[in-house]
């Protein structure tokens, strides 16, 4: 097992896979359907646009809308071994028609995905993350809080 990372390095590992081309996130958020809660956990491409996580979704997909209703999410990026996990609320959600051009510019340079592309009904999700942890081993589970409140600890 390597020695665990301190806060300034684990704070520019997570930069650097927030900020990474081709970046994916996993999703999770929760409907509820009659008296119990459903969860749902998507994959989506992901860039990171002035301090912000970006994906883009259908906005009839359930994600999207279990988003759009409750205003928070759980994203997971990395393996298992080297994860970063994030609780976002929406900021706002952006129609891809009404996206600024260098807004969709900069998510489709990082994302390597055009959502213009895909039709009308697309939007962008725009989470400002409040809180973030990130570990490789047991050994950095102490610590692992890199931001809270959304201000970064380091």
């Amino acid at each position: 097992m390597a020695a665990p990372r301190d806060a300034h390095t684990r704070k520019a590992d997570t930069l650097a896979k927030l900020r990474a081309r081709h970046a994916d996130v996993w999703v999770a958020s929760a409907s509820i359907d009659g008296a119990r809660p459903v969860a749902h956990l998507i994959p989506l491409s992901l860039a990171w646009i002035d301090e912000r996580i970006v994906v883009a979704a259908p906005r009839r997909q359930q994600t999207a809308r279990n988003i759009a209703e409750h205003g928070s999410v759980r994203l997971a990026v990395g393996p298992t071994r080297d994860v970063v996990i994030i609780d976002a609320v929406l900021e706002r959600v952006i129609g891809v028609a009404e996206a600024p051009a260098d807004f969709a510019e900069r998510y489709a340079a990082q994302a390597d995905w055009d959502p213009r592309t895909a039709g009308a009904e697309y939007a962008y999700l725009v989470l400002r993350p409040q809180r973030i942890q990130a570990w490789r081993e047991e050994n950095e589970l102490a610590g692992r809080t890199l931001m809270r409140g959304g201000a970064w600890l380091i």
